[in-house]
């Protein structure tokens, strides 16, 4: 067993030669293949572990978004099936580890939410989970800066079943299978089917001496407890203001103005990812949770006028992004409240909110409906209630 205690940073690095080139939501960017830089320390100790065959066989990657957690994991898959190293680093050279960073290792087997498959058939409905996550793959073969999964996506019954499927799969090309999964807050166990969701704890508690298993959240205490109990903790840090100024001075072309540059990596709160990600979904969301908080704090007309407007079978992504952002400003309030500073300008709805802790039970209110999004609870249902009691718990 290896004890990790990291205190140094991470960032990806796509060198020198590579054009950001804006499409949509998120930068892309060639060529495909990226090193990891930073982490140091944590790679030392990783990389000493595997090369001494020391490595525990589950790992829970915990830190903020992005700051590199699934990246890392990635290397060390990279490192574990690498052909041409006996030391800490991968080689990078091997045909193992340019199918690692293609994504197109045989043994290397990633896991990211999805939506929930529409097939009700439990084996067709691992073939569209398998489908799905072969797709995301695709995308990020094009465009390595991926970002947030849909609000909706979560690891259900079809991808804990897909997990079993693979494990029992023996490695073909190493003498390891590596699993890494995405957000590993989002597993969803459902009563009505517990045994898919029993045997994946189970695959963590007993994992096979062949398989090492990668998982990563933004916050440990969202994780189920059972899960937690059978991980190894690593801490993902966040990175240096400075370090995502260098990374977008060099990278980001065109260059933002100096102002529009400072604005970016306050923002970003040490996360390269989201320095680099173009925020327009997440404008969206919080331009709708600004509308929500001025229609609570306004009147009960207003507030019952965006209940209603809130249909019952549309936009659950869009509803449960609003919530999040939402929840976001409610935190920036609390931390106002008690003299620090919001990582965003205020509402006006909350700029003279000073009750700490009503804030935060307010935060909680809006956890217990991002939970109830998750499912199939009707977003309207769901939204009344919340603003009946922000209604009363802000005023």
């Amino acid at each position: 067993m290896i004890s990790i205690t990291p205190k140094s940073f991470c960032c990806i690095s796509l060198g020198n030669n590579c054009r950001f080139q804006f499409r949509s939501k998120f930068i892309t960017l060639r060529p495909m293949i990226y090193p990891l830089v930073g982490h140091l320390e944590l790679r030392d100790q990783l990389g000493t572990a595997i090369a001494n065959d020391r490595l525990p066989q589950v790992f829970l990657l915990t830190g903020p978004n992005g700051v590199g957690k699934q990246r890392l994991a990635l290397w060390a898959a990279q490192r574990l099936l690498c052909q041409g190293s006996d030391g800490i680093e991968p080689c990078g050279r091997c045909s193992p580890c340019r199918k690692v960073l293609n994504l197109a290792h045989p043994d290397l087997h990633w896991i990211v939410p999805i939506p929930r498959p529409k097939a009700s058939d439990p084996a067709k409905q691992v073939d569209e989970a398998e489908t799905a996550i072969a797709d995301i793959m695709g995308e990020r073969r094009e465009n390595p800066l991926y970002g947030m999964p849909d609000g909706m996506a979560s690891h259900g019954i079809a991808s804990a079943r897909l997990i079993g499927r693979r494990v029992a799969l023996t490695p073909v090309e190493s003498h390891h299978k590596i699993l890494i999964i995405g957000y590993a807050d989002r597993l969803v166990p459902q009563e009505s089917s517990p045994e898919a969701a029993n045997a994946l704890l189970k695959l963590l508690e007993e994992p096979a001496r062949d398989t090492i298993i990668f998982l990563t959240t933004t916050d440990l205490g969202r994780v189920l407890p059972t899960i937690r109990s059978r991980a190894i903790p690593l801490r993902v840090g966040r990175v240096s203001e400075s370090t995502i100024r260098a990374y977008l001075t060099a990278h980001l072309d065109p260059l933002p103005t100096p102002a529009e540059l400072d604005e970016r990596i306050r923002r970003a709160e040490g996360s390269i990812g989201a320095a680099i990600a173009e925020d327009e979904a997440w404008a969206k969301a919080q331009g709708a949770a600004t509308a929500l908080l001025d229609a609570i704090t306004s009147s009960d007309q207003e507030r019952y006028a965006r209940c209603l407007a809130q249909a019952p079978w549309q936009a659950r992504g869009e509803f449960s992004a609003m919530l999040e952002a939402l929840a976001w400003t409610l935190n920036d309030a609390a931390r106002n409240a008690v003299g620090g500073r919001p990582r965003r300008p205020l509402p006006q709805a909350l700029a003279q909110a000073n009750n700490p802790e009503r804030l935060l039970t307010a935060i909680d209110r809006v956890d217990e409906a991002r939970a109830l999004a998750q499912g199939n609870t009707n977003p309207q249902i769901v939204l009344a209630t919340l603003t009946d009691e922000l209604a009363e718990g802000l005023a």
